[in-house]
């Protein structure tokens, strides 16, 4: 493993969980005419970050490894099954189908075509005229 490519500063690159972006001031407001006093509103704000710092690391201290060895077993099974079972098994319906397209075209071809080229000409033939 290479740790030295591992992002420390911005762990989340492709944005996928954009959504968790959540502060003090997405959670808790105070309109108009219903202020608290300064002081709670800033011990509010410090409680919030530090028990959400603090929440969050201890799960992810109790809980991180496991979820990622789950996950990265999960992957791996994926990974296992696409590459030694479905992706053989598409191949192998590819294969067949393209036996059975070209089957059916050399038969719609050597049936169906002959007829359509007669009935082309008859039909091209055919003049309308308006009265």
């Amino acid at each position: 493993m290479d740790f030295n490519q591992l992002d420390m500063e911005n762990r989340d690159p492709n944005g996928i969980n954009d959504h968790l972006k959540t502060g003090f001031d997405d959670v808790l407001a105070e309109t108009d005419g219903t202020h608290s006093l300064d002081c709670i509103w800033k011990v509010a704000y410090c409680f919030f970050h530090g028990c959400k710092a603090f929440w969050y690391n201890l799960c992810t201290l109790l809980c991180g490894f496991f979820i990622a060895c789950f996950w990265g077993i999960e992957f791996a099974a994926i990974a296992f099954g696409h590459v030694w079972c479905i992706t053989p098994c598409l191949r192998v319906g590819m294969i067949h189908c393209n036996l059975c397209q070209k089957t059916l075209g050399t038969w719609v071809n050597c049936c169906f075509a002959p007829c359509c080229e007669v009935f082309g000409l008859i039909f091209s033939n055919i003049k309308i005229e308006k009265r």
